[in-house]
């Protein structure tokens, strides 16, 4: 069923509608919102904050329009406010980072087929240089960076969502990749010149 369809069932009272769509989004918004705004608690905060905007808007939602995009603006705006809020106020992860403390790690999940201990590490760090890195962008920068490559959403679904043209929307990605490769030559050059 079409998402679209599934929202208007939702508007009608069909019981479990809301449920199917949050089912097939909420992870897709989970790794959108970490992405953006590096935390896994926040990202919990703000898929839940994305579908009951949905919920409470889903009567306005215009039927000729394609859900997905609708979804992201609105799950952008979430994120924009939020990193405008965070920049008033400091805040400070419960989540903690790998060695911080006994245990297991909150909020970090481990795949059955488990990599080495160095593999594993080393993949952990490559992450979390790729997150800080993408934290350092520009708003805009980061915003098209995330749609376009992580959450892999088409031109123009980006362009609906930024409320921006195609055309910006491909040279701001263009210069989004860039700018992390210049970010991502720099970190990885100078870790490579410290050994």
């Amino acid at each position: 069923m079409r998402d679209e369809d599934l929202l208007a069932d939702h508007v009608a009272g069909r019981a479990d509608a809301f449920e199917r769509l949050v089912a097939r989004y909420a992870e897709d918004l989970f790794g959108f919102f970490q992405r953006f705004v590096g935390s896994a608690s926040q990202a919990d905060d703000l898929v839940q904050e994305t579908f009951l905007q949905v919920h409470l808007s889903a009567g306005s939602f215009d039927p000729e329009r394609k859900f997905k995009p609708w979804l992201y603006t609105i799950a952008s705006n979430k994120a924009r406010d939020f990193m405008r809020s965070r920049r008033r106020r400091a805040t400070h992860s419960l989540d903690g980072l790998p060695g911080d403390h006994d245990g297991p790690v909150p909020g970090v999940l481990l795949e059955a087929d488990q990599p080495t201990a160095a593999e594993h590490v080393a993949s952990q760090e490559q992450r979390e240089q790729v997150r800080e890195l993408v934290a350092e962008m520009p708003e805009h920068q980061r915003a098209v960076l995330i749609l376009g490559y992580f959450q892999k959403l088409p031109y123009a679904e980006i362009a609906e969502v930024l409320q921006i043209p195609v055309g910006t929307v491909k040279s701001r990605l263009h210069a989004a990749v860039n700018h992390f490769a210049k970010l991502w030559l720099a970190r990885t050059g100078a870790a490579d010149s410290d050994s």
